[in-house]
């Protein structure tokens, strides 16, 4: 099988989520970070052809960058070892045992609910993120006072902190503020449908692209 160059950069932010990952057979593709905070899940255009473990995925993606965008990747009998071959170059890799991967997900992630929902613009999120990082924001507020919803950037344990906050969406009449940290806001650039549910999670939707994140809600979110 060859990896396109979009399973490649989706690859990449998914390394940001959990250094390992388990590629199971068919066109679907999840990871989870060791907290279970954050499970991310794509679909992508290749076929896997069978269960495999890659435990340093970052390590895997820099070996394959040593090939070229032709790269065939075949596994061993036995799903002990990745062979990369391309043109005079062959590269054995060597993989692990799934169970080494840690909360490896099998099944997507049902909402229990949906409570909250507005479209997160590219240019917003990029804006948001931005903000969280230069003025060193740990947590990223969705909050409403029921006319307008808002995303905050803010230490919510710190209120001399400085903070920002921009307007996103019009309000339906609920008030809430709901908290995420800002470090498992971790998706590639793009617009989503963002949907909350108050029983703590929320999912994000990427409007162009075949990928989604769930993200967990913090202590002292609240609702009304």
């Amino acid at each position: 099988m060859k990896l396109s160059k979009e399973t490649l950069s989706v690859l990449k932010n998914f390394a940001s989520i959990n250094d390992g990952i388990v590629f199971r057979s068919g066109n679907i593709l999840r990871t989870c970070d060791t907290q279970k905070q954050i499970m991310a899940e794509t679909k992508i255009s290749e076929t896997i052809p069978s269960n495999f473990a890659i435990y340093d995925l970052n390590r895997f993606l820099s070996v394959l960058s040593l090939h070229d965008e032709n790269t065939e990747i075949e596994l061993d009998e036995n799903n002990k070892a990745a062979n990369l071959k391309s043109g005079r170059k062959r590269t054995s890799y060597r993989l692990c045992a799934i169970e080494m991967i840690k909360n490896a997900p099998e099944k997507t992630i049902a909402m229990p609910s949906v409570d909250v929902s507005f479209l997160l613009t590219t240019s917003d999120l990029d804006q948001i993120l931005k903000s969280a990082a230069v003025l060193g924001s740990p947590h990223i507020a969705v909050r409403s006072d029921g006319t307008k919803i808002c995303v905050a950037q803010l230490d919510s344990k710190n209120s001399s902190a400085h903070s920002s906050e921009l307007e996103v969406a019009d309000g339906d009449g609920k008030k809430y503020n709901m908290l995420f940290k800002t470090e498992n806001l971790r998706m590639i650039p793009g617009s989503y449908n963002v949907s909350i549910s108050f029983r703590g999670i929320a999912s994000f939707k990427h409007t162009e692209k075949s990928i989604q994140y769930w993200v967990a809600t913090e202590i002292g979110s609240t609702n009304e």
